[in-house]
């Protein structure tokens, strides 16, 4: 994963393993991105230490692009209506999801059929770390 494609892009991560055994300075890093529980997601705008954080804490987290029709859908479920221009306004980055009202951290449902495996990277068939547009796919299934 190139650092420099998901600069200035809307990131969703879901927080997958738990709290138990954590190093003080992920349980830190996760605390800062709002993924204080299992299955949070959180917002974040792909800056330089953004992408840092969620490259330190890829053991507990998985993350993305996530895309506008399945925001507007966990938003919808949340109890949250945001306007189309809102949410037009979130993805290009002149407004903050603080901005719109939107409460971070958003709680899941676990997904249908659960996670792959919660130890293994996603590359090698598990569902840590970095999954690109596949992180829709994952929220669809815990919405």
């Amino acid at each position: 994963m190139a650092k420099k494609e998901l600069e200035n892009k809307l990131i969703a991560a879901v927080r997958v393993r738990g709290r138990v055994n954590v190093r003080e300075s992920i349980s830190t890093t996760l605390e800062r991105l709002n993924l204080k529980r299992v299955n949070n997601l959180s917002l974040i705008r792909g800056s330089k230490s953004s992408i840092g954080m969620l490259q330190k804490c890829n053991d507990y987290i998985t993350y993305g692009e996530i895309s506008k029709d399945v925001l507007r859908k966990v938003l919808e479920k949340s109890g949250m209506n945001i306007e189309e221009d809102s949410l037009e306004n979130l993805f290009n980055g002149s407004k903050t999801p603080k901005e719109l009202g939107i409460k971070m951290p958003i709680r899941m449902r676990p997904p249908k059929h659960g996670y792959e495996s919660t130890k293994r990277s996603f590359t090698v068939g598990g569902s840590l770390g970095y999954r690109a547009e596949k992180i829709n796919d994952l929220i669809k299934r815990m919405i």
